[in-house]
């Protein structure tokens, strides 16, 4: 063994322990929290393991079941199709625009490049939005308004230009067209980028509360993370109400709620991680260096 690994042994390995506990305990003060009782999370702070046991947060949360299991309906299919159908076109985008038989792919790169520096504003966007899309109380309005990504299409610009052109132009003469090249060439050959950005994006997708705060007046169609959004602030409207009304102000769980909703909110999204990771570093760093 060489005095170079060896050191690594001793040294880096106990540096990688330490970054990632270092890590790990934010995720943690959060579990110990969400189930710490309210009272003592204000007399005493958050902290990693709970010195009084309380469900309470969770059963507010879960008092009306059916409302939060209809919205993790809604996010699942919000993240599913929005992040399968916006995969599939910045894809698609990004391999056109590196095509070297593609005479305006500068400018269209310059085009997309420019939306990233200047937007029209909230408002003319709200008013696409509703009065030519019609995607109000829609589920598609959280859906569409975020399905195309400039940085997701400069990342698989930069990716496939890594692929050789003469494996385009060889199926080519083999009489293979153009969207037949992408689906069984390119797409096989793009794996890792596309699970960087289905990552993003998916991960954009289930955070977002934004649109259906916007769009949605159906509470049926409201996302996740906009139904604890509400829960939150009608908690804070409760507790506001029990303070001027002489109640006890701590049988409202504010705080040990808000870490109940993050265990509940970043617990599934979690899982998708160890399916993508060992192409993500690659489909980063590739794009990357070649772009």
């Amino acid at each position: 063994m060489s005095k170079d690994v060896l050191l690594f042994k001793v040294i880096g390995y106990p540096l990688l322990l330490l970054f990632a506990a270092i890590c790990l305990i934010p995720f943690l003060i959060v579990i110990g929290s969400s189930f710490t009782s309210e009272s003592y999370i204000i007399q005493h702070g958050y902290s990693i393991w709970p010195k009084e046991w309380s469900l309470e947060s969770y059963r507010t949360i879960f008092k009306s079941p059916m409302a939060i299991i209809r919205a993790y309906g809604v996010t699942i299919f919000v993240t599913v199709v929005g992040t399968s159908l916006s995969v599939f076109l910045n894809t698609m985008a990004g391999y056109v625009l590196q095509r070297k038989d593609f005479a305006w792919r500068n400018k269209l790169s310059f085009f997309y490049f420019f939306t990233t520096l200047f937007s029209g504003g909230l408002m003319p966007w709200y008013i696409l939005c509703v009065r030519y899309l019609h995607l109000k109380d829609s589920i598609w309005a959280m859906i569409l308004p975020g399905i195309v990504s400039v940085w997701n299409i400069l990342l698989v610009k930069g990716f496939t230009a890594s692929i050789p052109f003469e494996m385009t132009e060889s199926a080519k003469i083999d009489g293979a067209g153009d969207f037949t090249i992408f689906c069984k060439l390119i797409w096989p050959l793009s794996k890792p980028v596309i699970a960087t950005i289905a990552l993003f994006t998916a991960l954009t997708y289930w955070n977002d509360w934004y649109n259906s705060m916007l769009f949605i007046n159906n509470s049926d169609l409201y996302s996740l993370q906009y139904q604890l959004y509400k829960l939150i602030n009608d908690a804070k409207e409760l507790r506001k109400i029990a303070s001027e009304s002489g109640m006890v102000v701590d049988t409202v769980p504010i705080e040990s709620m808000k870490m109940a909703l993050t265990v509940v909110v970043t617990g599934p999204i979690v899982l998708l991680y160890p399916f993508v990771q060992r192409y993500f570093v690659k489909g980063l760093t590739l794009g990357a260096v070649k772009g």
